[in-house]
């Protein structure tokens, strides 16, 4: 009964969420293991996401499976937390009644108490790293204050939340401690940080104090909101060494009567501003956006506009995701102009085919370069690392040859980019 199974699933921010759980069940003297499908744990607790349809359900089909283990008396107690409790608790609670107790998103820490594990503020900034160790995300602040039309976020996390900036620092810290090299930050905002708690936006603030951390050689930003991007927070990346050149930013889509249909709070011309405001103080930068295609009203005409963006803003990394309905967003109850699955489907082959293109392009242009790379793994007869203009798992890497040399895990080493395929690079260390 004292060895407990946290799985996880979605998004970095539910990492962060298991992450510091774990920590306060090791301080009770729990033993944890972490998303095991081989463990003799009698004690499961499923952290689940609940953001867009294939996601719900592979939360549910593991509630389902962990409930039939418990049938079965291979496991004594289960507990489910996270995004999909949040929205869901009172059909869950019906459908699935083996689950001993459901906590939401904004309640998971009632776990802690339901368990008898300490939750004393000295913890508030306790983790037990689920990732490798080199590398952590730091969650900076929780829920959205923009309620776009689509998203659920602000539904299922509240309103946009700062956490304060010196248990920031203390977290982090803490991670360099245990040998995390690589900071990155995530909120569902991040420019956003700091209006709540001190009335301005204090995000690049922030992050020079993180770069004053010893041990830490990357920081890395996630998630930021076009409108009304801080202009300190470029002067930050383009001035700081450590603060990689790379940056997540989701457009959405570039149309202006899209846009507007979406609830997003700035126009096209703005778009291509912040754009040109970035590239010119950051010649190197790496933008990442993820764009959604079908939204209710989408034209072909709104959609090749989308595709005329891509090919001239050429960015560096790309996700494209067809719009999925989302109960009680603004969409799903106010917007009827549905687009046909197929056209969906066909339009977010078109994007990524594009992008495939355009990052073939991009990747040859990095040949004969010498990047500093990161090694995060082996895998077959390669190492598998990354520059600092690619965050791990969604990005791509750099494939270094077994055979050259023994490479360690978390080091940093200059890498000669010798080849380059779509969406990964070839090269040999210097």
């Amino acid at each position: 009964m004292k060895k407990i199974n946290v799985i996880t699933l979605g998004c970095s921010k539910n990492t962060v969420d298991s992450e510091h759980l774990m920590a306060r069940l090791a301080a009770a003297g729990y033993e944890v293991v972490f998303d095991s499908d081989r463990t003799d744990a009698r004690t499961v607790v499923i952290n689940t996401c609940g953001f867009i349809g294939d996601a719900k359900q592979e939360s549910i089909d593991l509630i389902l499976r962990a409930a039939a283990a418990k049938e079965a008396g291979k496991i004594d107690r289960l507990f489910v937390i996270g995004c999909l409790s949040e929205r869901y608790a009172d059909a869950l609670r019906t459908e699935i009644p083996e689950v001993d107790a459901y906590f939401g998103a904004r309640t998971w820490d009632g776990i802690i108490r339901a368990l008898g594990a300490a939750d004393g503020p000295e913890l508030a900034t306790e983790r037990r790293l689920t990732t490798p160790r080199h590398y952590a995300y730091l969650k900076i602040s929780e829920g959205c204050n923009w309620k776009c039309g689509y998203c659920a976020i602000p539904l299922i996390r509240g309103p946009h939340v700062s956490v304060p900036i010196e248990q920031l620092e203390e977290e982090a810290r803490k991670l360099a401690a245990q040998g995390v090299r690589e900071l990155i930050l995530i909120a569902q905002d991040t420019t956003y940080y700091g209006l709540d708690l001190y009335g301005r936006r204090r995000l690049a603030e922030l992050m020079h104090r993180l770069c004053r951390i010893e041990g830490i050689a990357w920081i890395r930003l996630h998630y930021a909101y076009p409108a009304a991007f801080p202009d300190d927070v470029i002067e930050a990346m383009a001035t700081e060494p450590k603060i990689c050149k790379y940056l997540d930013i989701p457009f959405q889509h570039i149309s202006d009567a899209q846009l507007s249909a979406m609830h997003r709070r700035h126009t096209k011309a703005e778009a291509l501003e912040l754009v040109r405001r970035l590239r010119s103080a950051i010649p190197d930068l790496a933008l990442r956006t993820t764009l959604l295609v079908g939204y209710p009203g989408e034209t072909e005409t709104d959609f090749a506009e989308l595709m005329d963006f891509v090919r001239d803003v050429r960015f560096e990394r790309l996700g494209v995701f067809p719009y999925s309905e989302e109960e009680g967003t603004f969409s799903a109850e106010k917007l009827t102009a549905d687009v046909p699955e197929q056209v969906k489907q066909q339009r977010t082959e078109r994007l990524m085919a594009l992008q495939q293109e355009l990052s073939l392009e991009n990747n040859r242009r990095r040949v004969g370069r010498t990047e500093r790379v990161v090694i995060d793994s082996r895998q077959g007869d390669y190492f598998v690392g990354r520059t600092q203009y690619d965050s791990p798992e969604v990005d791509q890497e750099v494939l270094i040859p077994v055979a050259a040399r023994r490479l360690q895990r978390g080091h940093f080493y200059d890498v000669r980019i010798d080849s380059a395929a779509d969406y990964d690079l070839y090269g040999r260390v210097v």
